[in-house]
């Protein structure tokens, strides 16, 4: 007996489908969805000469909830569109399809609104470039899909798309990932304390790294799940051959805009993986995309459960006050959204504001500017913990040696007795044009913490570039450092020169440091260099890094050295509170995203008037703990010029 199928829709598409389906198959048609569908239907077809979002949000509607496989194709703007294979138990729909097919594309805002209004008016009923030729085309193509999903072979359209270009025919399937958000498919579970507890599990190292997965295994899934110019969550990619090791970005489009995020290695090949990693990782912590919020209510109601937001330090008083500022004041008694992490400290599940877990919430509407700080992605919940601590201990060393102006011991390179770090900074020097200082930035709790400063040795260029690093094996975090620093040498020249005026203004009025930019490229200029004097200081002595480093990992398990550094953080009182990030999109590659909170520690901001030291006393007191200041120091004294951090 013959498959049965359906052909919803009219037009010359509809038509050239049933031509050649109805001599091998049973062929049933109608116009709309009006009429009822046979229960033997084994394939419904929905197809149009034109884009007409309301027929398949129908087709969503009524087909899902019977079980019936069901396949689009039409045409827009040029193109024919062949899938994606719906199915009740199938990810992804073809409203997924559309979202990632929308967001990867150059004009996705006015696409949105085309296609509001197209599904609002009915859609048209013949796009202009619907030839006889290209109809038949998709035909074809169609048809020979058919045949695979009612044979039962492999198809390709399940989580798949084909676009054909209806100028050239050429045609190219596109994978797509169904969207956590989608309002049509997506099932994804309310935020829970229950769902927050984290109990942390064995984490072995693969060799000689402090990773548990090889990019070699990664390299299977990054490019093809993750990056492709059409449809995927990344959607290109560019080498960039000027700065002295292999430099990749790729593209994260976002609603409001393009994102470039990068990969810095000494290989291209690991560069790009490296970069569709950090991809990922923003995408995981702009918005939840994991879990339902639905904690809503004000700190006061909910203050046994949740974490003082003032600890994570916030904008001076005075800024609140300033017209037009962005944010507005903390108050216990506004209701704010709230998302489950957990507190290592308390060992509880704790909340937290959704605009500390999420950084581009807080944007307009809350009362902090949050960033990346504490975001990191690993091969297992316990590696992205591990990498997210080092990323806030990281930038809390590098704010905290700012503000205090601290003279931090000098460090030899060469003393680790590291072959390629030398290399790289001999590479540095010769393609560069830099020489590398590097000085140990390690706060209280001794986790291995770098400052490094590039000066450079040419008449034209930046003049200083500055990076920080923290990891368990300094030379780790030194390498690190070197890779950021490389990443703005040469590529950034001709910005400072062109602009050089603007750059001057800044450095005369510090309110005018408003973006990420400006403040690496504020000490780009030589006038900039007397406030890096405290560490330039060429008095102070050399020191080995096994004179200034001192701790020790020799574990074989990533988790082990978890485990110590929230020992470490216990005895010190400092609290580790950990949002789990992860969305479906990488946790079907074993891939988690985490945010991680230590209040206390101080958080990295861009813009000067955007600023978080209120709230933060730690800042006043471990200078003076460290030995580099002889009491506590005041907000007053903080070094009051913006930071340079790139």
């Amino acid at each position: 007996m013959s498959a049965v199928v359906v052909i919803i829709g009219e037009g010359m598409l509809a038509d050239h489908v049933y031509e050649q389906l109805s001599d091998q198959y049973q062929v049933v048609r109608h116009i709309d969805f009006e009429a009822e569908l046979p229960e033997a239907a084994d394939l419904v077809l929905v197809l149009d000469d034109a884009w007409n979002p309301s027929l398949h949000q129908k087709a969503e509607e009524v087909l899902r909830p019977t079980g019936i496989r069901w396949l689009r194709g039409f045409v827009s703007f040029g193109e024919g569109v062949i899938g994606p294979l719906v199915g009740s138990d199938t990810p992804g729909c073809s409203r997924c399809a559309d979202i990632r097919h929308l967001m990867a594309g150059r004009d996705r805002k006015e696409m949105w609104e085309m296609q509001q209004q197209l599904a609002a008016d009915g859609g048209v009923t013949r796009d202009a470039w619907a030839s006889s030729l290209g109809l038949l085309q998709i035909a074809c193509l169609l048809g020979r899909e058919v045949q695979r999903i009612v044979q039962g072979d492999e198809v390709h359209s399940e989580g798949q798309v084909c676009l054909i270009n209806l100028k050239t025919l050429k045609s190219s399937w596109h994978t797509f990932l169904s969207d956590p958000l989608c309002p049509g498919c997506s099932q994804l579970p309310d935020d829970s304390p229950a769902a927050a507890r984290i109990s942390l599990k064995s984490s072995p190292k693969i060799t000689d790294s402090y990773r548990c997965r090889s990019m070699d295994d990664l390299n299977k899934v990054l490019v093809k799940d993750y990056l492709d110019q059409r449809m995927g969550i990344l959607n290109g990619k560019m080498y960039d051959l000027v700065p002295p090791f292999a430099d990749v970005v790729v593209n994260l489009p976002l609603f409001s805009g393009d994102e470039g995020v990068a990969g810095r290695t000494h290989s291209y090949a690991v560069s790009e993986l490296t970069a569709i990693l950090e991809g990922l990782e923003r995408s995981c912590g702009m918005t939840p995309r994991g879990k339902r919020t639905v904690e809503y209510d004000s700190y006061r109601n909910l203050k046994d459960q949740a974490i003082n937001p003032i600890e994570v330090g916030v904008h001076a008083k005075e800024r609140y006050a300033e017209p037009g500022f962005p944010f507005e004041q903390f108050h216990p008694d506004r209701p704010i959204k709230w998302v489950w992490g957990y507190s290592f400290l308390q060992e509880r599940p704790i909340l937290v504001p959704e605009l500390l877990a999420y950084y581009s919430l807080g944007c307009g509407q809350g009362f902090v500017y949050e960033t990346s700080n504490g975001c990191a992605l690993g091969g297992s919940l316990e590696e992205a913990i591990f990498y997210g601590i080092l990323e806030v201990v990281e930038r809390d060393s590098f704010l905290m040696t700012w503000y205090a102006e601290l003279p931090l011991p000098r460090l030899d390179p060469y003393s680790a007795n590291d072959q390629e770090l030398e290399l790289m900074i001999d590479r540095v020097r010769a393609i560069g044009g830099y020489d590398l200082h590097f000085y140990n930035s390690t706060m209280e709790h001794g986790i291995p913490s770098v400052w490094a400063m590039a000066k450079n040795r040419k008449k034209k260029g930046l003049n200083i570039i500055c990076a920080a690093g923290a990891h368990l094996d300094p030379v780790r975090a030194v390498k690190s450092t070197i890779h950021e620093l490389a990443a703005m040498m040469l590529t950034l020249d001709e910005k400072l020169e062109t602009n050089q005026e603007e750059f001057v203004r800044m450095l005369q009025d510090s309110s005018l440091v408003q973006k990420m930019d400006d403040h690496g490229m504020l000490y780009g200029l030589p006038q900039a260099q007397e406030r890096l004097q405290f560490l330039l200081d060429d008095n102070r002595p050399l020191r080995s890094f096994a004179e200034e480093f001192k701790w020790k990992s020799n574990s074989a398990d990533l988790t082990d050295d978890l485990q110590d550094i929230l020992q470490k953080f216990r005895r010190l009182n400092l609290d580790v509170i950990v949002v789990d990030q992860s969305t479906p999109e990488t946790k079907r590659n074993g891939l988690y995203c985490v945010k991680v909170l230590i209040p206390g520690m101080l958080p990295m901001t861009f813009g000067h008037h955007l600023t978080r030291v209120t709230g933060l006393e730690r800042v006043l007191r471990v200078p003076m703990e460290l030995g580099y200041k002889k009491k506590p120091l005041t907000f007053e004294q903080l070094n009051p010029h913006p930071h340079p951090f790139p």
